[in-house]
């Protein structure tokens, strides 16, 4: 799955390189969101600024990644560092749980989704 990810120009993760690592941040945001699931906050499900509390999560998630790269630094991280650059620590995980599909209505056609038979699932 992450070895399909084009970085820049025809450059590709590494998806052996960066197995461990992808793994850890599918495995870590499943049990972040099981956690959010037990809080108050999601179980009133209120709707702040048009968004459900899953999709806040989500959000908060994605936004904690944002970042820039030069073409050059991102070509360096991708060749030699066993993680996935930033982006993609959004995408990966988050193209392949049921609660971010659910959150957001993410039907085929749309750019994260990807079929049941490309999804993960870690237990």
């Amino acid at each position: 799955m992450y070895s399909d990810y084009v970085t820049v120009d025809s450059l590709h993760i590494n998806g052996k390189l960066t197995l461990g690592e992808n793994i850890a941040d599918l495995g870590g945001t499943i049990m972040a969101f099981e956690a959010f699931q037990r809080t108050a906050q999601y179980k009133h499900n209120e709707i702040i600024s048009g968004y459900t509390p899953a999709q806040r999560f989500f959000l908060g998630y994605a936004l904690a990644w944002m970042e820039q790269m030069r073409p050059e630094a991102m070509a360096s991280q991708v060749k030699s560092n066993e993680h996935s650059p930033a982006k993609w620590r959004v995408l990966g995980p988050l193209s392949v749980m049921p609660a971010f599909y659910e959150a957001f209505n993410v039907r085929e056609g749309d750019k994260m989704w990807r079929s049941e038979s490309e999804r993960v699932s870690l237990w």
